[in-house]
């Protein structure tokens, strides 16, 4: 039976989604390991609009977050809000400022950030049933909101402001190389640096593949 994995969306674009290459990566890897993928993303309004030619934001334009992520995945989408942990076997979370915006407000915020309340409950509730999740650049602020009180042990890479605010949730920070993971064992928690270090495609894609492993493995 194929391994059935969640890959979080948050929108279509490194400034106000989610990163493409790596979603791509993350899709290209898991459909490598025979995992059976379903993407999913909230059915909200995103926080910001950027015109990724230029970087101005769109003030005049509203976009639907999963909408938005349905690009990525070729119209196969899911709202999140409908997802419970038990619907899979492990959840991975793609990183892009859509986290940071959409998913989260650490991007306005900063250490005062707080993250969308189902996104929070289905971390908690993957958590508490033992199953494995990823998050990769900057997605592990969702992880220590939601599991700060776990402790749980994560990276960003080296990012010193970002570091913080983590830390402040209650989360352990570890640096990090760009071509390596962490991985907290008793939380089931994989995270990797991807673009908060990438310079290329080729940088991130070794931690991410690593990722996709290492979640696979942590599984019961």
């Amino acid at each position: 039976m194929k391994t059935k994995v969640a890959v979080i969306l948050s929108g279509c674009g490194v400034y106000d989604g989610a990163e493409i290459q790596e979603s791509v990566l993350t899709l290209l890897a898991l459909a490598r390991a025979g995992a059976e993928v379903s993407c999913l993303a909230p059915d909200i309004a995103q926080r910001q609009v950027i015109d990724h030619a230029n970087g101005d934001e769109l003030v005049e334009e509203d976009r639907n977050v999963m909408v938005e992520s349905a690009r990525i995945s070729r119209g196969e989408i899911l709202p999140l809000d409908n997802a419970k942990a038990d619907d899979f076997d492990a959840f991975i979370y793609v990183g892009g400022f859509g986290v940071a915006k959409n998913l989260s407000s650490y991007a306005f915020d900063g250490a005062d950030y707080d993250v969308d309340p189902a996104v929070i409950d289905l971390i908690q509730a993957t958590h508490a049933a033992g199953k494995p999740q990823g998050f990769m650049c900057i997605a592990p602020v969702l992880a220590a909101r939601a599991l700060g009180d776990q402790h749980v042990k994560l990276t960003i890479g080296n990012d010193a402001v970002t570091v913080a605010a983590l830390e402040a949730k209650g989360a352990h920070h570890v640096d990090c190389s760009v071509d390596s993971i962490v991985v907290d064992r008793s939380n089931r928690v994989a995270t990797t640096p991807a673009y908060m270090l990438a310079q290329s495609i080729i940088e991130a894609e070794s931690g991410i593949n690593q990722l996709v492993d290492a979640v696979l493995n942590l599984r019961l």
